[in-house]
C-alpha cells in the first residue's frame, strides 16, 4: 500500500514530467542540484513527515496547547519533530548558500513543505511561519538584523510569527491602533493588542521572532502609515544568547475548530507586565524604512498565499487517499443489477456513485497540486530566468494567478474533504477516522492569509486590471497556447475547443463588470467571478496534464485521462450560469438593504 499522506508518483510527474523542474538546474543558482538531489530532499520530507509528523496528528488535535504556570504546555511529540525538521536542513532549503541555506528551487521546496502539511498541520505551522518571516528578513531586513535573527531562524534555534491583524481590526490593516515610539537609542517601544498569532508563544524555542506591524506617530493615516519590526520574546545579550524578557505577553489562547495542535494567541505589547530597562513598551527594531510595513509584508505574500493554498490542497489530498483506501476495503451493497442477496457484498468502490465522489476528490487534489507547483516555479522563473523579460513575464502571470491559487485550493479541497467523510459514512463523522480531523483543519484555509471574498476583490478589482490588464491578457494567451498545442492531439481537440470558449468568456465577461462604470456594482458579485475564473484556469491545468501524459501507458496515466474527462464533463459547466449571473450586472446582493435580513 502506498502513503496516505500524499503521493510520490503524482508529485514526480508534476514535478519532473509536466513541469521539467530539472531544466531549472541549467540556471546559475541552481547549478550544485540534479534530479538526485532533488529526490533526496522529497525522500527525506516524506520520512520525517511519516516517522515524526503524522504519528501525533491525532494525538496533538485530541490534547490542544494549554497553560501551566504562565507557559504553553504542548505534547512532546510536537518538539521531537521540529527537531528532526530543524536538524534536517530544510529550514534554509532555499535560501542562499551565503547564510547557510541550500538554494534549492522554490518548487521542490514547496513540494517537499506539502508532506508535513499533509502529515500534521498543527506542527507544521512552526516551520511555515518561521520560513516566512526569515524570507521577509532576508529581503528587508538589515545585514545586522538577518546576522542576529534569521540565521538563528534557519538553524531552527528561533522560531517566527506574522503579528498583523488585531482584535477590533480583522482584515482591514488600515484601522490597526498598536503604535511604535521611537528612542533615542535606534529601537522602538511597542504598545498594542494583536489577534489570531499563530506560534505566538511556546516553550519550542530558545527565542520567538515577532514581526509586527504599527504605526509610528505622526505618520500618515491609514495603511500609507505602516512599519515593520522585529519584536523578540526575549532580548538578545551582547554576545547574541537570550537574556531579559520582552515586553511581550501572552493574553489567552484560542481554541480553534481545527489545527489545534498549533497555539494560536491573543499577544499584548507593552502592557508593563515586562519592562526592560524600566522602560514602558516592547522592545522593537525597524525593518528597512519608516511606512513600509505593508509593502515588506506582501512582497512575501504571493509565496506566502500559494503555501496556503498548497496547505489546503494537501489536506484533501490526504483526505482524497483515505477515502480511497476506505472505499476499497470497505466491504457493503452489491451491484444495482445484482441483488440477489445470496452473492458476496462488494467493496463500495464498484458502486458508481462512490467513484464519482472520489473522482471529485481526485480532481480536487491532484488539481490543486498542480497548480500551487506551476505558481512555485513561477517564483524560482522570477528569479533565475535568462532574462529581464521573462522574468518580468513569470512575475506578471503570478501575480495574477495567486488569488486563484490561494483561493481555489482552500475551497474546492475542502469540498473534497467533505466527500471523504461521506464516503467513510457514518463512521466519518466520527473521531475514529481521519477525515473528520482534516476536514476540520481545512476550514481555516478559506480564511487567512486573506479571505475568499478579500481574494475575490483582489482578482477583479487589481490583478485584472493591474498594467491595463497586461496580467490577464497574460493568463488568457497561456492558456490559449496550450489550447493551440491540444487541437491537433487526438483525444485532446475536444476538450482544447471547451476551453477556448471558456477563456473567451472570461475575456467578455471581464470587460463587461468594469465596462458598467460602477466600481460597487462591479465588485459586487466578486466572489462568483474568483469561482469561475477559478474553474477555468484548473481546466487548463487539467489539459496540461493530459498533454503532459501523452500516450504514456499504465493506470497511473489512464486515470489522469479520466479526471480530465471528470472536470471538463462535469466541473467547468458549472461556469457558464455563473458566467451569465456576472454578465447579467445582477445587484441583488449590492441591492439587499440591511434591514431587510
Amino acid at each position: 500500500m502506498g502513503s496516505l499522506i500524499l503521493s510520490r508518483r503524482d508529485l514526480d510527474f508534476v514535478l519532473y514530467e509536466w513541469l521539467q523542474v530539472t531544466d531549472l538546474t541549467t540556471r546559475e543558482r541552481y547549478t550544485e542540484h540534479s534530479r538526485e538531489t532533488f529526490d533526496a530532499v522529497l525522500e527525506l520530507a516524506e520520512k520525517i513527515a511519516t516517522e515524526k509528523f503524522a504519528p501525533h496528528n491525532k494525538l496533538a488535535d485530541a490534547n490542544e496547547p494549554h497553560l501551566v504556570d504562565g507557559k504553553v504546555v504542548l505534547i512532546p511529540q510536537v518538539r521531537e519533530a521540529l527537531d528532526a525538521f530543524a536538524e534536517s536542513g530544510l529550514l534554509a532549503g532555499t535560501f542562499d548558500h551565503s547564510i547557510g541555506g541550500m538554494q534549492l528551487p522554490v518548487v521542490v521546496s514547496k513540494a517537499a513543505m506539502m508532506w508535513f502539511q499533509a502529515a500534521n498541520v498543527g506542527t507544521c505551522v512552526y516551520p511555515f511561519l518561521t520560513l516566512g518571516n526569515a524570507a521577509l528578513l532576508v529581503a528587508h531586513g538589515s545585514q545586522e538584523q538577518i546576522d542576529t535573527w534569521a540565521r538563528p531562524m534557519l538553524d531552527g534555534r528561533f522560531f517566527g510569527t506574522m503579528c498583523l491583524s488585531e482584535p477590533q481590526a480583522g482584515s482591514s490593516l488600515a484601522d490597526i491602533t498598536t503604535r511604535a515610539v521611537p528612542q533615542d537609542d535606534g529601537s522602538y517601544r511597542l504598545v498594542g493588542n494583536k489577534m489570531w498569532i499563530s506560534g505566538g508563544d511556546h516553550e519550542l524555542s530558545e527565542n520567538i521572532v515577532h514581526l509586527v506591524l504599527a504605526k509610528i506617530p505622526d505618520g500618515p493615516p491609514g495603511v500609507k502609515g505602516i512599519s515593520l519590526f522585529i519584536v523578540p520574546k526575549f532580548l538578545l545579550n551582547a554576545d547574541g544568547s537570550t537574556g531579559e524578557r520582552n515586553d511581550v505577553v501572552l493574553a489567552g489562547l484560542n481554541h480553534k475548530m481545527g489545527y489545534r495542535g498549533g497555539t494560536n494567541t491573543l499577544l499584548n505589547f507593552g502592557e508593563g507586565t515586562h519592562r526592560p530597562g524600566g522602560v514602558g513598551g516592547a522592545v522593537g527594531y525597524l525593518v528597512g524604512e519608516p511606512h513600509q510595513g505593508l509593502a515588506q509584508m506582501f512582497h512575501m505574500m504571493n509565496e506566502a498565499r500559494v503555501g496556503v493554498g498548497l496547505g489546503a490542497t494537501a489536506l484533501g489530498y490526504t483526505g482524497y487517499l483515505h477515502a480511497l483506501e476506505y472505499a476499497r476495503t470497505r466491504v457493503q451493497g452489491r451491484p444495482v443489477q445484482s441483488k440477489d442477496p445470496a452473492q458476496p457484498p462488494v467493496p463500495i468502490i464498484e458502486h458508481a456513485d462512490v467513484r464519482r465522489m472520489l473522482l471529485a476528490q481526485k480532481s480536487y487534489a491532484e488539481g490543486g497540486l498542480a497548480l500551487g507547483m506551476y505558481c512555485a516555479k513561477l517564483v524560482d522563473e522570477q528569479a533565475s530566468a535568462p532574462t529581464a523579460q521573462e522574468c518580468e513575464r513569470a512575475a506578471l502571470l503570478l501575480d495574477v494567478l495567486t488569488p486563484i491559487a490561494k483561493s481555489w485550493p482552500s475551497q474546492w479541497c475542502l469540498a473534497g474533504n467533505d466527500l471523504a467523510i461521506q464516503i467513510h459514512g457514518g463512521y466519518g463523522y466520527t473521531r475514529d477516522y481521519n477525515v473528520e480531523q482534516f476536514y476540520r483543519d481545512n476550514r481555516l484555509n478559506p480564511i487567512h492569509e486573506g479571505t475568499h471574498g478579500i481574494q475575490a476583490i483582489d482578482l477583479l478589482g487589481r490583478k485584472v486590471t493591474m498594467a491595463r490588464g497586461a496580467g490577464l491578457q497574460l493568463l488568457l494567451a497561456t492558456m490559449r497556447a496550450s489550447t493551440a498545442r491540444a487541437a491537433s492531439v487526438p483525444g485532446a481537440a475536444g476538450y482544447a475547443a471547451t476551453l477556448e470558449a471558456a477563456i473567451s468568456r472570461v475575456e467578455t465577461v471581464t470587460g463587461k463588470l468594469h465596462g458598467s462604470g460602477d466600481v460597487a456594482l462591479s465588485l459586487a458579485n466578486a466572489s462568483v467571478y474568483l469561482e469561475a475564473v477559478g474553474h477555468v484556469v484548473l481546466a487548463w491545468v487539467w489539459l496540461e496534464q493530459l498533454l503532459a501524459a501523452g500516450t504514456s501507458e499504465g493506470a497511473f496515466y489512464d486515470g489522469k485521462r479520466q479526471a480530465t474527462r471528470y472536470f471538463f464533463n462535469w466541473e467547468l459547466p458549472k461556469t457558464s450560469p455563473q458566467f451569465d449571473l456576472l454578465e447579467s450586472l445582477d445587484d441583488t446582493t449590492l441591492a439587499m438593504s440591511p434591514s431587510w435580513f
